[in-house]
Formats: C-alpha cells, structure tokens, sequence
C-alpha cells in the first residue's frame, strides 16, 4: 500500500513539474512575440517620422534629391520587411541612408537652425534610442526561451508542444559592427 501512494505522488509531482515546464514556456514564447511587437512600434514610429524630415529638408535642399529617394527608398524597403534577418538587412538600408542624410544636412545652415528640423532630429535620435533598447529586450528575451526549449526537463515538453527556437535580431555585415566615423 505504502508503495502505492509513493507511485501515485511520483506521478502527481511529475505532472506538477510538466505543467510548469509548459507554461514556463508558452510565457516565454509569448514575451518573445511581444518582444518583437515592440520593435514594430518603434520601427512605424520611425518610418513616420522620415516622411515628415524629408518634407521639412525638401525646401532647402532641392539639387540634393538623390540623398532624398535614398532615403524614401530605404524606408519603404524596411516598411515591407518580414522576419528579424530581413528586419535587421532593411535597417541597415535605412540606417545608412539617413546617416548620408544628415550628413547632407549639417552643410545647410539654415537647415540646421531650423526648428522643424531640430526636433524632427531629435524625435529621431530618441526613437533610434528606443530601437536599440527594443532589439536588445527581444535578443534577450529569446535567449531565455531559447534555452529553456533545449534545457532539461523542460526541452521534453518543448518537443511535445511543438516549441520552436526563434531567430534573434543580428546584423549580418560585420562593417556594422565598427564604430562610425564622424569626419568633419
């Protein structure tokens, strides 16, 4: 009898630890979508700050349209971008074109003192900011759920479940990885 009970609160203790494991995991997926969500919020939030930059610098720098379409461009491209490798690719685009942007800017004068501008810029920098911070969250976010999806025990449930890895939010192009050069 006593080996009954032994047996039956084995199985109740195994059936606790697998429940836990499961919901352990759909959280962690679901922090991962959401994760990902917030780096949409701030991607739309900087695709519809550039139109707006483009318009205020349009006026000033009308010979300098091809710096524009680059950045147009750019921005489109990462407008239709799906999944974190496209994601990261597109961002790139984007990141290089308004880094010749601004670049053009700072040789108008006028452009620069412009209040528009200024806090267009800003809204930018900050937004930038927010991205960054929105990737790193997502990165680590993914590496938790990663991890527990191979750690044991809870990779056997992960198996049952279905739950598969996520890609993490990397760049490609080791040049991103050095420090910008500001050259006056």
């Amino acid at each position: 009898m006593l080996g009954l009970w032994i047996s039956l609160g084995l199985v109740v203790l195994l059936v606790f630890v697998g429940i836990g494991a499961y919901n352990s995991l759909v959280s962690l997926r679901q922090e991962t979508n959401n994760a990902w969500g917030q780096i949409d919020v701030q991607l739309k939030r900087r695709y519809d700050l550039i139109p707006n930059l483009v318009e205020t610098v349009k006026g000033y720098m009308k010979h300098e349209q091809d710096t524009l379409e680059k950045v147009i461009q750019a921005r489109n491209m990462a407008l239709s971008a799906n999944g974190p490798h496209d994601k990261a690719t597109a961002e790139t685009a984007v990141a290089s074109a308004l880094s010749g942007f601004f670049a053009l800017a700072e040789s108008y004068p006028d452009l620069k003192a412009n209040t528009n501008m200024i806090e267009l810029q800003e809204e930018l920098r900050s937004t930038e900011n927010k991205i960054s911070f929105a990737r790193q969250y997502y990165n680590d976010i993914v590496t938790r759920y990663n991890t527990k999806i191979e750690a044991f025990p809870s990779n056997i449930f992960a198996g049952m479940g279905n739950f598969k890895p996520k890609e993490l939010f990397e760049l490609d192009n080791p040049v991103e990885r050095e420090p910008v050069k500001v050259q006056f």
